[in-house]
């Protein structure tokens, strides 16, 4: 088989010597399968949220706090019935939701494993370039969607993350993923448990394009549709992108911009929270 799931469409076979742009096979690989405390309070509430981490990935942002495992194919391939059987184990170590961070490359034995379907929400948690009809797999599959909505500037998406046509591919995506969930919907904790929550990172010297995210999440959703999470965590790894944090005066500035244009549904962060502990160890645990 041939891979077309990701907007690239390499077209390769995906075994030893064509791995393709994701740089893994078709068996999924999991890096790390734990409760993460750090996502949004909606998500990770009390007990954690279930968070999968997988291998590999569409993009290759040169900025990826994940990179060990984005970048490259650290963790262990696991059969679509041993996933499943991840998904159950960290049900009962009583989490949230289960929580699929970047598995778009390994969307077809996630679908497989999403059968029968867990008790607690699934959360699809993703970098935003997805195809819309890979998507439609995990329509009634998965509850919540992640997504980031990085770039509106495709020279900055094309440098940063070599996805120029990142843009206009993640609108389509974050539509698609509206249309299957509707409006979100919190329960009586304060939990999300259907829905969207678009994640938007501020990059140092780039406030016009997150601008420009902002622009398109209002103009595109009514208030009450989605929730929008405003991070300020960029952190210089060395590898590429800014070579600074963000300053205090950059967030306030996308976070008034965030309130004046009545973004009032979701998250700001404090900037402390740019700091390398809040990077879970991807050795292996519960996989």
């Amino acid at each position: 088989m041939l891979c077309s799931i990701c907007p690239r469409k390499c077209g390769v076979p995906r075994d030893a010597a064509h791995s393709g742009y994701c740089g893994v096979g078709w068996d999924p690989v999991v890096a790390r399968a734990a409760p993460h405390f750090w996502e949004e309070p909606c998500v990770s509430g009390t007990r954690g949220s279930g968070a999968v981490f997988f291998a590999g990935c569409n993009l290759r942002c040169v900025f990826c706090q994940n990179r060990a495992i984005s970048a490259g194919a650290r963790g262990k391939a696991v059969t679509v019935d041993r996933l499943r059987e991840i998904f159950r184990e960290l049900e009962a170590q009583g989490v949230h939701n289960i929580n699929l961070v970047t598995g778009s490359h390994f969307l077809p034995a996630i679908a497989q494993a999403l059968e029968p379907r867990p008790r607690v929400p699934v959360v699809w948690n993703t970098g935003g370039y997805e195809s819309v009809p890979a998507l439609r797999a995990l329509e009634g599959k998965a509850q919540v969607y992640l997504p980031d909505m990085k770039y509106m500037d495709g020279v900055l998406a094309e440098r940063l993350s070599g996805a120029g046509d990142y843009p206009e591919v993640a609108k389509a995506s974050v539509t698609e993923m509206f249309r299957q969930t509707g409006p979100y919907r919190l329960d009586g904790d304060g939990m999300l448990v259907s829905g969207v929550m678009i994640r938007h990172l501020v990059l140092p010297g780039e406030l016009d394009n997150t601008f420009s995210v902002l622009d398109w999440i209002a103009d595109t959703f009514r208030p009450g549709d989605v929730l929008v999470s405003l991070m300020g965590q960029y952190t210089p790894n060395g590898a590429g992108g800014p070579d600074r944090r963000l300053t205090e005066e950059e967030y306030r500035r996308a976070c008034d911009y965030m309130a004046a244009l009545g973004l009032l549904e979701g998250y700001t962060q404090e900037l402390s929270s740019a700091a390398s502990e809040y990077i879970p160890p991807f050795d292996g645990t519960g996989v």
